[in-house]
């Protein structure tokens, strides 16, 4: 593995923003040296200071560009990316519609792996160096995942979903063999490289409580996989959890009667909440991700971010391909924006970018691995042209402030604002 010196302009953080003026939340060099030593980040502070203590090492010089941490997507779909962009519905209509008959054909060893691929090459093209995935009901399709995340040298996330009715018969695992493959792809997969597994019950809808049962054993016999599955996405699938756990005393309440609520449980979407299932988040310290691009255009809601936030509860953002309209943080970043402002609610750049980088990895537990360019941390650094296209250039002329560029990135960015992304301290696009 090369060791290289990355020179640039360098934004990380140290803490959530409070405000544009809060700068004791992060660190901003206009001329920065990123050392980086077998994968890891070794050093920053001024270039000159590092460059002095690292005269051996070849130096990238990416001025007058953007060093930051490489985005965290928190809740994808690896099966859909060929359903991304699929017209006309809402939820339940849309995955029987269009995912459902999609997933099938992971069931193919050959299908999985070349999607798999598709996949991550999207994922790099878009600055997105760790993702949360949902793979397929197939084995198949997350064995595909890890192979691939661990080919690409990734830290990556994901499972295989645990549905045993309500979806087609050739998408449906059974409890016992939900288990036995869970189990297997655990062995297989989980800490081994950058891999962590995700025990995933797609949602209450799609398991029987003896499924849910499953769930709950698996994830007491692991305690150290995470878990994610859908909440309260759509009105339609409260009012059917409703009829299918009639004991529950809401949609959260089956996933906490079965135990698989904690501070690593990922719960998508969470948009209609109770009271109580508010109540039950600050309890549990389980996290609701917001996926605002899918969200928009399923028509299922507006997330309240900033009342979940003022009670403590720690949110992710996602983009949900294939519901989730593009692979790009940056444009996730666009429509939370307008979903916040929808609301009343605001979302300043230097939030923004927090929240893609060392936010969710605060959510994921890895904030000592990914999301910031600390010192001891994995190399996976994105760097940010905000000048990528002739109206960002034109646009930039006018820009007096790092916050200012931020927000232009924000809104007008997207896979050509990404320059260059290294994973674990190599160069993916340029191949340097």
């Amino acid at each position: 593995m090369t060791d290289r010196l990355l020179r640039g302009r360098l934004l990380t953080f140290h803490r959530e923003p409070q405000s544009g003026d809060d700068s004791d939340a992060y660190t901003y060099l206009e001329d920065a040296g990123l050392l980086i030593r077998n994968g890891i980040i070794e050093d920053t502070g001024p270039f000159e200071t590092i460059r002095a203590k690292a005269r051996d090492v070849v130096v990238k010089d990416h001025r007058p560009h953007l060093m930051l941490a490489g985005f965290i997507d928190t809740h994808i779909h690896f099966p859909q990316v060929q359903v991304i962009a699929s017209w006309g519905s809402q939820l339940l209509d849309w995955l029987n519609n269009y995912t459902f008959p999609e997933e099938t054909r992971f069931a193919s060893q050959e299908h999985s792996q070349r999607m798999a691929e598709a996949f991550f090459d999207q994922l790099i093209a878009h600055g997105t160096t760790s993702a949360v995935a949902f793979c397929s009901v197939h084995k198949t399709s997350a064995d595909a995942f890890f192979s691939e995340a661990t080919r690409r040298n990734m830290r990556m996330l994901g499972g295989k979903v645990l549905m045993d009715r309500n979806a087609p018969s050739d998408l449906r695992d059974t409890v016992q063999s939900g288990y036995d493959d869970t189990k297997a792809l655990i062995v297989d997969w989980h800490g081994k490289g950058r891999n962590g597994y995700v025990i995933s019950p797609r949602f209450a809808i799609t398991s029987t409580p003896e499924q849910m049962e499953m769930a709950k054993t698996l994830a007491a016999e692991h305690p150290g996989c995470h878990i994610q599955t859908h909440l309260s996405e759509n009105k339609d699938e409260i009012a059917f959890t409703k009829e299918l756990y009639a004991q529950a005393r809401d949609y959260l309440d089956v996933y906490q009667s079965y135990g698989l609520l904690g501070d690593k449980t990922l719960l998508g979407h969470a948009i209609h909440l109770e009271p109580r299932e508010i109540d039950a988040l600050v309890e549990t310290g389980a996290h609701p991700v917001f996926c605002p691009t899918s969200n928009l255009f399923l028509g299922s809601g507006l997330f309240d971010h900033g009342g979940l936030s003022a009670r403590g509860i720690m949110n992710g953002i996602a983009t949900d391909v294939g519901a989730g309209t593009s692979y790009c943080m940056l444009q996730t970043l666009n429509e939370g924006y307008k979903v916040l402002q929808l609301q009343g609610q605001s979302l300043h750049p230097l939030q923004a970018f927090h929240w893609a980088t060392r936010g969710n990895a605060c959510v994921l537990g890895l904030e000592h691995k990914i999301g910031t360019l600390a010192p001891g941390t994995e190399a996976d650094i994105i760097i940010l042209n905000s000048a990528a296209t002739d109206a960002m250039a034109l646009r930039m002329e006018r820009a007096e402030s790092l916050s200012e560029e931020l927000f232009i990135l924000q809104i007008m960015g997207d896979d050509r604002a990404i320059d260059e992304v290294y994973v674990n301290g190599v160069a993916q696009k340029a191949k340097a």
